[in-house]
């Protein structure tokens, strides 16, 4: 899916999202209303389409804030070491597993 989500074998409203989160992200001023209505005519439902809405406009604010304060990626060698403490822990120092 990350490859390539056209190609994806997932079913036709999540595949529509997708395209509707593209433009929302890399085209925002090519949203149109009709564009919410391709995604709920391919069966995703308002509240499917609202939540994906919003998970990706908090991703892009939390994105374009790091890239303007200059944050690293850590590399994959660091998001492997780490990504096991994470699962037991959590994101927060004081998160009880």
């Amino acid at each position: 899916m990350l490859a390539d989500w056209r190609a994806a074998p997932v079913g036709e409203p999540l595949r529509s999202t997708l395209g509707l989160l593209e433009t929302l992200t890399l085209r925002p001023d090519e949203l149109r209303p009709d564009d919410i209505d391709v995604v709920r005519a391919a069966g995703a439902s308002h509240d499917a389409i609202l939540e994906a809405v919003v998970v990706c406009a908090l991703f892009n604010t939390i994105d374009r804030i790091a890239d303007a304060l200059g944050f690293e990626v850590p590399s994959d060698e660091r998001q492997r070491a780490v990504a096991p403490l994470l699962l037991e822990m959590g994101y927060s120092s004081g998160a009880n597993p």
